[in-house]
């Protein structure tokens, strides 16, 4: 089941890559950037989902790399995890410019990819990092939270109806937000525990 599990996500990633029809497509090759998919197990327990790659991200073809992959990968150190623990990966899979929120055009163009790998993961739990992904990730499988702020909802667990069944999600302040605001690093720390009891 895992290796089926594993080659769905590698045709998915294999699509983004050759997804002209993208809007972010034409940016994506005017600067030479890479796509970004998902990585990680494809049995992993915990899904985590940012918004949309960075600079750095486009460059590498992964996601939460630099310096805010750095911050996430002490966190699920914290947990006694490694990436190939979790599965990694964004809302929209190429880099907006200048690292703007996405467009919905945008989303309604990659969200598909997302909820199919949500879909074939199967995970117990989803930490949605940052407002952006936490209020995707509502909309589309919770009852209440959506439209919230991440001062409400950080380091909550929310009860969504995922195809494979309940999924807890736990909104999670962006790694990243740790260079604008020193004050929630001892937060976001604290919150990623939350996550221990589906490891």
């Amino acid at each position: 089941m895992g290796t089926d599990k594993a080659e769905e996500l590698k045709e998915i990633a294999q699509e983004i890559r050759e997804l002209k029809e993208s809007p972010l497509y034409p940016y994506r090759r005017r600067h030479g950037y890479l796509p970004v998919p998902g990585v990680g197990s494809a049995e992993a327990d915990i899904m985590l989902i940012g918004e949309a790659p960075g600079r750095q991200e486009a460059e590498a073809g992964r996601p939460f790399v630099g310096k805010a992959g750095e911050v996430l990968d002490q966190l699920l150190e914290s947990l006694d995890l490694d990436r190939e623990d979790v599965y990694i990966t964004n809302v929209v899979k190429d880099r907006p410019p200048g690292n703007r929120d996405p467009r919905a055009d945008e989303i309604e163009v990659y969200a598909p990819f997302l909820l199919r790998e949500i879909a074939i993961v199967e995970p117990v739990a989803i930490g949605s990092l940052g407002r952006f992904a936490t209020d995707f990730v509502l909309k589309r499988y919770a009852q209440r939270g959506h439209g919230r702020t991440m001062d409400d909802l950080h380091g909550r667990v929310l009860r969504g109806d995922a195809p494979h069944g309940e999924v807890r999600i736990v909104p999670l302040y962006h790694p990243a937000a740790v260079f604008y605001n020193r004050e929630l690093e001892e937060i976001i720390q604290e919150d990623f525990q939350v996550l221990a009891q589906y490891v």
